[in-house]
């Protein structure tokens, strides 16, 4: 009998690489939430810490006043306000002031005629300009004239508001004073604050910084065209 050859198997076709995966389960969706959570957090405590830098970096108007006075040789005081009744007569003091030269409190119920001047001012008239929003620039005896002369120049700059006379106890130094209350001082139950600046030198920058800060902020808002030389 003849034999049979036996017909070869046929090729086994290539299998191309099978990508296993894993069926996600309770347990994976949980924590994708998580990990979501997580990054939300984190955009969340950014924007914080980013605001919160924005805000800082605007500071507050006292502490850059206070920097830009002190780079100008000045030392700036800042305490409350005192009630500011019109209990005094022309030439009275009073021993509630809080400052020297006073900047709030008792005073005189006529304020001085705004312009500048070459003798001392009555103090408790004084105190009822800066009520009234002014600032004043006094100067010691034993201030150089030429320095004078440059706090007569910054006068006549702008001379709305402002008062310019000697004040024997300053010596040789030079002092601002403004008295503010906040805009909605009717119900912001406060006196509001006042401000003393003592310098050593004249800084245009420093005493224009002072002046455009704090003028026309007093308690009484008197209109600007009112705080003119030669008006009360």
């Amino acid at each position: 009998m003849a034999r049979k050859d036996r017909v070869p198997n046929p090729p086994k076709r290539p299998q191309a690489p099978q990508r296993r995966s894993t069926p996600s389960g309770p347990r994976d969706a949980q924590r994708q939430r998580r990990l979501l959570y997580i990054l939300a957090a984190t955009g969340l405590v950014a924007l914080a810490i980013v605001l919160g830098v924005v805000l800082f970096a605007g500071g507050d108007d006292g502490e850059d006043l206070a920097v830009t006075m002190q780079a100008g040789g000045c030392e700036l005081k800042t305490v409350p306000a005192l009630v500011g009744a019109h209990t005094l007569g022309p030439e009275e003091t009073s021993t509630e002031w809080n400052t020297d030269p006073p900047t709030s409190g008792p005073h005189n119920d006529i304020p001085a005629v705004y312009g500048e001047y070459d003798t001392p001012l009555r103090t408790a008239q004084l105190v009822h300009n800066l009520e009234h929003g002014a600032v004043f620039v006094l100067y010691g005896p034993q201030v150089p004239a030429a320095t004078v002369q440059q706090l007569r120049d910054f006068y006549n700059e702008d001379t709305s508001g402002v008062l310019l006379a000697p004040y024997p106890k300053l010596d040789d130094k030079i002092a601002l004073g403004a008295w503010t209350v906040p805009d909605d001082f009717e119900t912001g139950g406060t006196n509001g604050r006042s401000y003393l600046a003592t310098c050593t030198k004249f800084d245009q920058d420093a005493f224009e910084a002072f002046r455009d800060d704090l003028r026309f902020r007093g308690p009484e808002r008197f209109p600007q065209d009112a705080l003119q030389p030669g008006n009360t």
